[in-house]
């Protein structure tokens, strides 16, 4: 990204008005701030998949000059900084960004109104956490305990509280009362004339106090992902799902990916401060409308148990990420962590208590602590290879026994950045891909809707390809790999159908679909990237399978969201696993909101992964002398039926008209 560092201290540091359209929107920025910087902190969501580096090109923006009487700005060219070499470069390969701007790449020098274009505006992601119906064990934290206390007199007049511990003594609890509770409790007695019902957790305090009477008390599991978080809300006494939601992070608009969101703390004063605001506020919204939905007030919902990868948990708790982006990757804390929502900053009830399950190591996080403790049956029974695909691939090995974790850096391609028509999974995005071996025919399904697009039901619905997702691309990949449009290799087999190819400045590209004025390609570049993230994923497998000596696995489960749409022919015929075959490639689904909410609803459960994570042996990738070895091995495609060095001869095959 071509930041505003050197414009920054060259500027005057005076505020200016930037008004957006079409939210309407204003906010006022700092000369030399870039107009993406401004946007987000308006709360303006422009598309950024690289977090802000002028790497995916997706934040174009018109700056609308002009006088603007209806916002009383008077928009002139010199408010902004000057065309940057790569905003050239892109607009001589694609005419029709003439007269944009990317966002990450002008600055602010004056009172502007900025207007962002529908392709440019962040559009509310397909998100799919439903945590599948589970037998849970219940052993809930907070025991509800009615208690009628002895009316006071002049010679017997004990405090309040002396009171309620005495009667909750004579139960067999002796608890104590927390001092959040003190102000209003002496009026709820004299309300309830003595008569309470009292929240009691883990035996030992009392965190609420209500009217004595039949009472429901709840609890959230949270799963802190970096694209999509997830809650579910339980009855801790019976262990009913009663509400669910999911949204996006919000901390996406300072980076698709964790290493970006961290590049993004360390240049940027106070950056640590915004991300974690981001996902503390959204997370409130989120259990707030959970209350609001319930029809509960908030002192009802007083366990919430969280999950996330490390960095995550770390910004989440306001701890600085940036020794997670650098060597050794030393975590601050490690162990099971319990908060109370007031000691946070959380409008919340103040003894709400927020736990976080253990860290595994560096990058292997506690959502993938609570998958593994949702499969864990399973991994202590069988040879189990557990696998949560993303920007950062967390790994866990099982057998006879042990277990061994590690993580590869995958980057995001595997999530639609880093390619060239590459979007998140929000409606209109290819998730589907099918190439005809002897036509070259494509056809494809969109997210948001059932029909494939040579189905009338498609044309009827007139959808539109916005650009292709993670699982899309993976098996286009693979599709074009199967065809012979790709060799061994990964170049380019332009031979079998040159009137497909073009050309983007230097790099090739394959015409994957057309529709109407929209036009979706695979690149050159975007085969090495899934090429470059899937042999990070398979040589941190290879690397696990030597350490446990692994010839084979009896199960290979994919968790999380992404896990759950991937197609497990496509996985196995992409090698990302390997030895692997697709019987034995299974979707656990959102497998850390299941472990999550375990630990929410048994507090055994708790001590169980705290005691297994300290078992599990980490293993650290980068400094594996086989890595490079097996890295390098797994590049290949061995899918393709056309070996590099027989790329020129290849016969042209017959195409559908």
């Amino acid at each position: 990204m071509v930041k505003a560092i050197i414009a920054r201290s060259s500027i005057l540091e005076d505020v200016q008005q930037v008004c957006f359209t079409p939210s309407g929107r204003q906010f006022k920025g700092e000369a030399g701030d870039t107009l993406l910087q401004v946007a987000q902190d308006a709360g303006v969501a422009i598309r950024s998949l690289c977090g802000g580096y002028g790497q995916c090109h997706q934040c174009w923006i018109e700056v609308s000059e002009g006088s603007h009487p209806k916002f009383g700005v008077d928009c002139k060219p010199e408010n902004v900084s000057g065309i940057t070499s790569l905003e050239k470069q892109l607009i001589i390969d694609n005419p029709s960004y003439k007269g944009k701007r990317l966002a990450c790449q002008t600055c602010i020098q004056g009172d502007l109104v900025v207007d962002v274009p529908e392709d440019s505006q962040e559009h509310k992601a397909y998100i799919s956490k439903k945590n599948a119906k589970q037998n849970y064990s219940i052993s809930s934290s907070i025991t509800l305990l009615d208690c009628t206390l002895e009316e006071s007199t002049l010679d017997e007049n004990p405090s309040a509280s002396e009171n309620l511990l005495g009667q909750l003594e004579k139960q067999g609890v002796k608890a104590s009362i927390d001092f959040n509770l003190l102000r209003g409790l002496q009026p709820l007695i004299h309300e309830t004339k003595g008569n309470l019902t009292v929240a009691v957790r883990d035996k030992n305090q009392i965190v609420a106090a209500y009217p004595q009477g039949s009472h429901k008390v709840f609890g959230g599991a949270i799963d802190i992902g970096s694209t999509t978080l997830a809650l579910y809300v339980y009855d801790l006494k019976d262990g009913k799902l009663v509400f669910e939601s999911s949204a996006m992070n919000p901390q996406i608009r300072f980076g698709e990916d964790l290493m970006s969101r961290v590049s993004y703390v360390m240049m940027n004063k106070g950056g640590d401060e915004k991300l974690t605001a981001a996902v503390r506020n959204k997370i409130t919204e989120m259990l707030h409308e959970a209350c609001e939905n319930l029809e509960i007030e908030w002192d009802k919902l007083l366990e919430v148990v969280l999950v996330g990868n490390p960095i995550m948990h770390h910004i989440f708790f306001g701890i600085s990420p940036v020794e997670l982006g650098q060597a050794p990757f030393t975590l601050s804390i490690r162990s099971w962590l319990d908060v109370d929502a007031k000691d946070l900053g959380f409008d919340l009830h103040p003894k709400t208590r927020l736990s976080f399950l253990p860290l595994i190591a560096g990058h292997v996080g506690a959502d993938t602590a609570a998958a593994y403790l949702s499969q864990m049956d399973t991994m202590h029974s069988e040879t189990t290879l557990l696998v949560d695909i993303g920007t950062n691939a967390e790994i866990m090995l099982a057998k006879d026994g042990r277990v061994y974790a590690t993580s590869s850096p995958t980057g995001p391609a595997f999530e639609g950045a880093e390619i060239s028509s590459g979007v998140r999974a929000t409606y209109g995005a290819i998730e589907r891909v099918r190439i005809d071996k002897d036509t070259l025919k494509v056809r494809f399904k969109v997210i948001g809707c059932d029909a494939w697009s040579d189905e009338p039901d498609y044309e009827m619905l007139k959808m539109q390809a916005v650009g292709i997702c993670g699982s899309g691309i993976i098996e286009a990949i693979v599709a074009l790999a199967e065809a012979g449009i790709i060799d061994q290799s990964g170049l380019f087999v332009e031979s079998i159908a040159p009137e497909l190819f073009s050309k983007k400045g230097n790099t090739s590209r394959f015409l994957l679909v057309e529709q109407g004025d929209k036009s979706i390609y695979v690149e050159q570049v975007d085969i090495r990237s899934i090429q470059l993230a899937k042999a990070a994923l398979s040589a941190g497998v290879s690397i696990l399978m030597d350490y446990l000596e692994c010839t084979e696995f009896d199960k290979v489960l994919l968790a999380g969201a992404f896990g759950a749409h991937l197609d497990a022919r496509y996985v196995a015929l992409l090698d990302i696993i390997p030895t692997s075959t697709a019987e034995k490639i299974i979707s656990v689904g959102n497998a850390a909101g299941v472990g999550a909410s375990a630990a929410l609803l048994d507090v055994n459960k708790r001590k169980i992964i705290i005691d297994a994570v300290d078992k599990v042996v980490k293993i650290e990738t980068a400094t594996e002398p086989k890595f490079q070895e097996y890295f390098v091995d797994a590049m290949k495609f061995t899918v393709s039926p056309v070996k590099q060095q027989q790329t020129n001869k290849v016969r042209r095959r017959k195409r559908a008209p």
